[in-house]
């Protein structure tokens, strides 16, 4: 993968890697993935697209570091320049979980300019953040410091409990392997205790404004995200399509793949 040192307000360093010719599409993962659950569906673009992945700071193999801002904020803030740093003035972009904010924010408040947007069982309206969330935003040090191996089962049995479907060892590995270690364990209470339900407060009542052709997508049994919020979001945003998977939850990308990719493909060929 290639690298960003973004020297903004936060310094952090942005994992990303491209594939494929042609217009430009930029897929954002969420919490607590990296773009690695988007790989397998991105590359099936690369014939006719120049295919844009990274991992957002504190995620995946991005930069993970005490003290580190990975609030939404932050976030939004880092995409809008990447996207500056690409070169890139019109893409298309991809965005599951908290890539929804993160992709909003860029649009809303830092300029980013999309040709079309697809939110695929996005955080972008409130309420959000589980009882899970706020537990660890109490104790954060607390949960920081638990023996490896109950930490690793913690993040094992919370991963899985995102898919409809049993994942299998080589997904579940692939999800959980980047929030091991000291750094890794470290990292994966410092993005859930900076979990801050203002940043999509902040933009929510500005969904009217969108004006780019978005497509709200979302797995009907998503039990992180429900799917009464895509039916929510898609009435606020003018024009918005709304495309719901049967048989998917929030892991939609490993629940169905097949029905995921061939929506996608529908509505960039549109």
């Amino acid at each position: 993968m290639e690298v960003f040192d973004w020297q903004g307000k936060h310094s952090q360093r942005v994992r990303w890697s491209r594939q494929g010719a042609g217009p430009p599409l930029v897929f954002c993962h969420g919490t607590p993935w990296s773009s690695k659950l988007w790989e397998p569906i991105a590359s099936t673009f690369a014939q006719d697209f120049t295919v844009y992945l990274w991992d957002m700071p504190g995620y995946g193999s991005s930069t993970m570091a005490e003290g580190q801002d990975v609030s939404l904020a932050a976030q939004g803030e880092t995409f809008a320049a990447l996207l500056d740093h690409w070169g890139l003035e019109e893409p298309d972009v991809v965005a599951h979980d908290y890539g929804g904010a993160v992709s909003l924010r860029a649009f809303l408040l830092h300029g980013a300019a999309y040709r079309s947007l697809a939110l695929v069982d996005v955080v972008a309206l409130a309420p959000w953040g589980s009882e899970f969330f706020r537990l660890v935003a109490e104790n954060a040090d607390v949960f920081a410091q638990l023996p490896p191996n109950l930490h690793e089962a913690l993040v094992r049995e919370y991963i899985a409990g995102a898919a409809h479907r049993p994942l299998s060892a080589e997904a579940h590995d692939m999800l959980v392997t980047p929030w091991l270690g000291k750094a890794g364990q470290a990292a994966f209470y410092r993005q859930i205790a900076q979990a801050d339900q203002r940043y999509t407060d902040e933009i929510e009542p500005r969904y009217r404004d969108i004006s780019v052709p978005t497509l709200v997508v979302w797995g009907a049994e998503d039990t992180w995200i429900p799917v009464d919020r895509a039916h929510r979001l898609a009435g606020m945003i003018p024009g918005a399509g709304l495309e719901l998977v049967r048989s998917a939850g929030h892991l939609i990308q490993l629940d169905a793949p097949e029905a995921l990719t061939a929506s996608l493909h529908r509505w960039l060929a549109r």
